[in-house]
């Protein structure tokens, strides 16, 4: 049953996800087979490997959101007209996000660091 679902998951053994975003077995060796590919669950460090390829996938969903963060910021900052405590707040929205953005890349790399010195 696990390798049923493990096969209807896992489509190729290189590419990237949805959106860009890393698959849950990034980390991990697979096995090309004419349904797709099978990652290759061979200990319990290979649980590090996957736990580490989901927070990354976190923190690229995390990037994504600061992004539009970014994004509504300047909407607001161009829909304040002028006014003082708008353009305040769409300005703090934008370095918020800005800050957010930051350090969800620099988390994101440690990750991968992290994860690529344990495979």
């Amino acid at each position: 049953m696990i390798q049923g679902l493990l096969i209807r998951f896992a489509a190729s053994c290189d590419g990237g996800g949805f959106f860009g975003l890393p698959k849950w077995y990034k980390y991990l060796d697979g096995v090309p087979q004419s349904s797709g590919c099978v990652p290759k669950i061979s200990g319990i460090s290979d649980v590090w490997l996957i736990v580490a390829a989901i927070i990354e996938i976190l923190l690229r969903i995390a990037a994504l959101v600061a992004i539009g963060f970014v994004v509504w910021g300047g909407i607001q900052f161009i829909s304040s007209q002028g006014e003082p405590d708008k353009t305040s707040k769409a300005r703090n929205i934008i370095i918020n996000a800005l800050v957010g953005l930051v350090i969800t890349i620099g988390a994101s790399t440690v990750v991968s660091f992290v994860a690529g010195s344990i495979n």
